[in-house]
């Protein structure tokens, strides 16, 4: 069994794809972007795979034909659909994480939330999803200048939590979370269940990689509700 080589004080996590799986309200965005363009609609999965890109990937997707400009020009309107609509299509956290983090508040842990998605979308989204979660931190994806990979945003959330990175855990299903995480000196964990970019996480040099939230409470040493 594996186990940390120190006593756990915070743990931090990714949010879409990590926490929570966001992707079909994502999906509905895109989709009706696509009604107002008289366009196709995507197939659902391969839009899935890159919703931790964030919303240039996803319109990317929906739209081959598009260049970068074209792109580029179509996330303001993108984002105002997915935020008047977002939480409507069932935005949920992902199987075992409510028990986890209910496991790691019980011990008295701390845990934040370090995500690329903008703030006012992060901030609208949390009280609507999941009013009941009290994370000690959360930095969105323009808190600072930079977001990840960059570990400034990792770095940052400790902080606020109050927790030394060196005995702190991040957790998330995108390569540029480990690139973080490791950077900014915590132990990284790699999650299966998430978008994954179409990567493979046994690739991404995390220490740990897992299929389960309860797999991280074992290597928390905290016990979560069945």
């Amino acid at each position: 069994m594996t186990t940390l080589p120190f006593k756990p004080d915070g743990i931090f996590f990714d949010l879409d794809g990590t926490l929570l799986d966001s992707a079909q309200d994502l999906y509905a965005a895109i989709v009706q972007l696509c009604d107002e363009l008289k366009a196709p609609h995507p197939e659902f999965a391969p839009l899935r795979e890159v919703v931790s890109r964030g919303s240039r990937a996803m319109i990317a997707v929906a739209f081959p034909e598009f260049d970068a400009d074209a792109v580029l020009r179509h996330v303001p309107r993108f984002l105002a659909i997915y935020e008047e609509n977002m939480g409507l299509a069932g935005t949920h956290p992902f199987d075992g994480v409510e028990p986890l983090l209910s496991g790691i508040e019980a011990a008295g842990m701390r845990w934040g939330i370090v995500t690329n998605k903008p703030g006012f979308l992060t901030e609208a989204l949390l009280p609507k999803a999941v009013p009941h979660w009290k994370p000690a931190a959360v930095v969105a994806g323009d808190t600072l200048p930079v977001k990840k990979p960059d570990p400034a945003p990792v770095i940052r959330a400790c902080e606020i939590a109050g927790c030394a990175p060196m005995r702190s855990v991040f957790v998330g299903d995108d390569r540029r979370d480990v690139q973080a995480g490791h950077a900014a000196g915590l132990y990284t964990v790699a999650v299966r269940w998430g978008y994954l970019d179409g990567g493979n996480p046994e690739e991404w040099g995390a220490d740990l990689v897992i299929d389960h939230p309860d797999e991280l409470a074992t290597l928390l040493g905290i016990e979560v509700a069945a």
